[in-house]
């Protein structure tokens, strides 16, 4: 299979991805040569007298979208809309929200930014004010203005940005009195511009979720604001039901125009996916100075993430990879995380950084101090999701491509690689979209194959990787999944050591085989199989009764002992029960002979099944792998680390395009 890249729109003249890639496989190292794909490369623009930080919103980009996370209404009446508001008599209304605030911490602490300014439109009588606050979340009011009677009046107001320093945002405050109404729009944060604009690039990987695709490109284009900071939009479609069948495709094209690059490539996963794009910046850019902002198909996106981590990237004092947080799709005003890390000898992915806001309700308060949930501390990120995550090309240059992981740990390596070469990664509050809710996605799939030969990996590379901490933390998953009946998730757990342990040769061909072989192996589990709750093979549904579980056990070493004394002797508590997914512990579940588990997605059951003969098969078999691990993971250590420049060459990204 070949890729093919296609100008949008049918505009320009549609070149095979060979053609594209000629000049850019003979190309210099750091990838600056020209490519022969037609259009503008990407080059630097002149800078504007100011630079475009945010916009100031009164609504979502949707419906479901509380206009809350915007501007909230503290007293009376107002009328919000997208891009403008309406203040009735005696009507106060705050943009200390999440998308309202401009983090000025982080402003402070990596750019040269010293001052901000705050432009809008104004009709009517009101006052404006820009209000701050401090680590602590005490606020202040810093400038306030007055106008009476305005017509389509241009305010600015400006603010130092200092004292933020550990923490604490800047926001607009509104107010009207008795008798007056207050219309404001087009609410703009600007700073001093750069000398040069850096070229930025949209990479969207898709592999059939053509709809959802659909509508994040629908959202952009929408948009033209913020398609403004963008130079070209690659789409790499890695899948059999094409973005390019959708009826609305041919539009949206034809709205963006040349922005949007369309690429039919081999599925090699999100890895292979956004690589692409930073693969093709490679081959078009006249300029080392270049973005790449990778971003996820099946988000809601909030087209004003594009300007918030572009502009700050264009004003930070040194290269670094720059992160949007995510919000929870099926709940919108929570956040996801405020700022993560990963514990690498643990394999423990998405730690929320100390002092960081944790699936936290945006428009609730903290349980324990009654404040407002505001992430007003400063935090440092070890790594950021790639669901939006903007990386300049320079750290491309220096550190290689990311490693063909096909699936999982793929953001997390990069991060920690791009830190061991001196470069940090940043996760900006208020630069959020909506992505799935990670909790309504089941832990027994085969991408915790990934999952766990992918976390192996990155630990060898860029930790101490203490071998008893990661026999440690295997053993105890092993055990918990025999004890749960999870047979086909201890099978995963024990094929995903077998090949970290093949070494490098695993990952030649991008995870394709292996994403073939871990699906053959899980087929074989029956509670690897999802059922629906009324037709469950060999039981009669009416016969399953809810038995919930005991409280988390004080002593769980006690009863993990217990339980497994119970497993090795065949006795069960309960020969049949059904269990919600939020109560399938190991401790209860153990319990059962056979347990009606709750998928965690709500769409369907599972049905786990004690297989005595199984479960001692699979514990041999575990045991002796992890014995081989202890013996054999200093050398797979050592092969994986020689092994980290040919594996994230732009060399061997062009053999797995098959360019």
């Amino acid at each position: 299979m070949t890729g093919n890249t296609t100008p949008a729109g049918g505009q320009g003249t549609s070149v095979s991805a060979e053609e594209d890639s000629t000049a850019a496989t003979k190309a210099p190292k750091n990838g600056a040569a020209k490519s022969t794909m037609s259009g503008s490369l990407l080059v630097e623009h002149t800078a504007p007298d100011r630079l475009l930080a945010q916009r100031g919103l009164f609504a979502g980009p949707s419906d479901v979208v509380s206009k809350d996370l915007y501007a909230e209404i503290i007293e009376g009446v107002a009328h919000r809309e997208r891009g403008s508001i309406v203040l009735d008599p005696s009507a106060e209304v705050s943009m200390n929200t999440y998308f309202g605030r401009f983090p000025a911490s982080y402003w402070q602490r990596w750019t040269h930014v010293r001052q901000v300014s705050v432009e809008v439109l104004a009709s009517g009588s009101g006052l404006l004010s820009i209000g701050a606050s401090d680590v602590q979340g005490e606020t202040r009011t810093v400038v306030a203005e007055r106008v009476h009677e305005a017509h389509q009046r241009i305010i600015t107001m400006s603010a130092k940005v200092d004292r933020f320093f550990d923490g604490g945002a800047l926001w607009v405050d509104l107010r009207t009195d008795v008798g007056e109404r207050l219309t404001v729009e087009r609410v703009r944060w600007t700073v001093d511009a750069p000398e040069k604009v850096r070229p930025t690039a949209v990479t969207i990987c898709t592999c059939n979720r053509a709809d959802d695709c659909m509508a994040t490109l629908r959202n952009l284009a929408g948009d033209l604001d913020s398609l403004e900071t963008l130079d070209v939009m690659y789409v790499a479609d890695q899948g059999n039901d094409t973005v390019d069948s959708r009826d609305g495709f041919a539009e949206v094209s034809e709205t963006l125009g040349s922005k949007l690059r369309y690429i039919k490539q081999p599925n090699l996963g999100g890895a292979g996916g956004f690589t692409r794009g930073l693969y093709e910046v490679a081959g078009t850019s006249a300029t080392e100075h270049a973005n790449v902002l990778f971003m996820d198909d099946d988000v809601l996106l909030e087209p004003d993430l594009v300007i918030r981590l572009t502009a700050f990237s264009n004003r930070v004092t040194e290269p670094m990879i720059v992160g949007g947080q995510m919000l929870n799709l099926l709940h919108p005003n929570q956040l996801h995380v405020g700022a993560e890390f990963a514990d690498l000898n643990a394999l423990q992915p998405g730690k929320p950084v100390e002092h960081s806001l944790d699936t936290a309700d945006l428009l609730g308060v903290d349980e324990e101090t009654g404040e407002p949930n505001r992430q007003e501390r400063r935090l440092d990120a070890g790594y950021n999701g790639w669901w939006s995550c903007l990386i300049p090309y320079e750290i491309v240059r220096e550190i290689g491509y990311p490693l063909p992981f096909f699936f999982q740990w793929d953001d997390a390596e990069y991060s920690y690689r791009a830190r061991g070469h001196g470069f940090r990664t940043v996760t900006l509050p208020g630069a959020g979209v909506w992505h799935a809710d990670f909790w309504w996605k089941d832990w027994d799939e085969w991408h915790r194959y990934f999952n766990l030969r992918n976390s192996m990996i990155t630990a060898a590379l860029h930790s101490s990787f203490n071998t008893t901490v990661l026999i440690r933390t295997l053993l105890a998953q092993l055990v918990r999944y025999l004890l749960g009946m999870q047979y086909g998730l201890a099978a995963t757990l024990i094929k995903a050591i077998e090949d970290f342990l093949a070494g490098p040769r695993i990952l030649h061909d991008g995870g394709v085989h292996a994403m073939q072989e871990i699906r053959r192996i899980r087929a074989e589990y029956p509670e690897t199989h999802r059922h629906p709750a009324t037709d469950l093979p060999g039981i009669r549904s009416s016969d399953v009764a809810i038995i919930n579980s005991a409280p988390r056990p004080s002593l769980q070493r006690a009863v993990l002992v217990k339980r497994l004394l119970y497993r090795l002797l065949g006795k069960h508590v309960h020969q049949l029960g059904a269990v919600p997914a939020d109560e399938a512990h190991w401790w209860h579940v153990s319990l059962f002979n056979t347990a009606v588990v709750t998928d965690a997605n709500q769409e369907g059951v599972r049905i786990r099944r004690y297989d005595r003969q199984l479960m001692f098969k699979l514990a041999k078999d575990g045991a002796a792998m992890i014995n081989r691990l202890r013996k054999e993971a200093p050398a797979a250590q050592a092969a994986y680390r020689r092994a980290l420049p040919e594996l994230s060459s732009r060399d061997n990204w062009t053999r797995l395009y098959q360019l």
